[in-house]
């Protein structure tokens, strides 16, 4: 995949990584936008490549009483405003068939989660949009694996889809980076780290997903260091009173120290 098959996505001359970026859920029009506007101004300045991230819906959650969305096409509306105003692209992911191509309609980037990147109808609803897919790989799979499911998309006419690593199950409650699957699945795809979810402590006993943000730049820096085509974190300006996946979130006011750290790391890395 090239990125210059991402529509409006800018600074591809840049020789950096690119970034995956924005909240869990989209909760509103305002949040959306502020958080659009500040990590847009940063990566301008960085010549970072930027895709607006945000999810339309949040289907796999903990407890039935968890938030799930304020509305699909009121959400996916938002999506499209928010390419339009900053001239950006964006992803979201999507959990049923019927997502697909009602997704495809507001978004540049369709995204299967980790935990449906098996299921193959999902997999090629998504692929024959023509959109660029990012497969997640499950936490309960090999990296190796993934090449199947890279090839479920390529098999449908499709050459633009990436992989995301987002850590692989450690017990019940837990997640390590096997940093050895970043080189191993960049021989078929181009490869992103999903640095925030990665930190998830999931299967807590309140069904409260929990996360260790203080890893943040740990694990970012790792991923650099070894050649990661792409990071995914997300943020927001209020991460303790966030609507989804708050625990793990980076606070929207140290995004842009992080990202100044590692594209400083990445201009050493490439230097060598």
């Amino acid at each position: 995949m090239k990125l210059s098959k991402i529509p409006k996505i800018k600074h591809q001359n840049s020789d950096n990584f690119f970034l995956l970026c924005g909240p869990c859920a989209i909760e509103g029009e305002d949040m959306a936008m502020r958080i659009a506007e500040r990590v847009v101004e940063i990566t301008h300045k960085l010549e970072i490549p930027y895709v607006f991230k945000g999810s339309f819906k949040k289907a796999n959650r903990s407890r039935i009483d968890s938030f799930t969305g304020i509305g699909d096409e009121k959400a996916l509306k938002i999506l499209r405003k928010v390419s339009e105003t900053f001239d950006i692209p964006t992803v979201t992911d999507i959990h049923e068939i019927s997502d697909a191509q009602l997704a495809a309609e507001y978004v540049d980037v369709l995204q299967i989660p980790a935990f449906l990147v098996r299921q193959t109808d999902l997999v090629v609803a998504a692929a024959e949009t023509g959109k660029v897919v990012n497969l997640k790989k499950g936490q309960f799979m090999s990296p190796e694996s993934m090449k199947h499911a890279v090839t479920k998309v390529t098999d449908c006419q499709n050459e633009q889809v990436m992989v995301t690593d987002r850590g692989t199950m450690f017990g019940y409650q837990d997640l390590i980076v096997d940093f050895r699957g970043i080189p191993t699945m960049r021989e078929f795809a181009p490869v992103v780290l999903d640095v925030t979810h990665s930190l998830q402590q999931p299967n807590q006993s309140s069904g409260v997903t929990g996360g260790r943000p203080d890893m943040i730049e740990t694990i970012a820096r790792a991923g650099v260091v070894n050649h990661v085509d792409g990071l995914f974190i997300e943020t927001h300006f209020d991460p303790a009173n966030a609507k989804s996946d708050g625990a793990n979130m980076l606070d929207l006011s140290h995004l842009e120290k992080l990202l100044s750290n590692l594209t400083a790391i990445r201009k050493t890395i490439k230097s060598l």
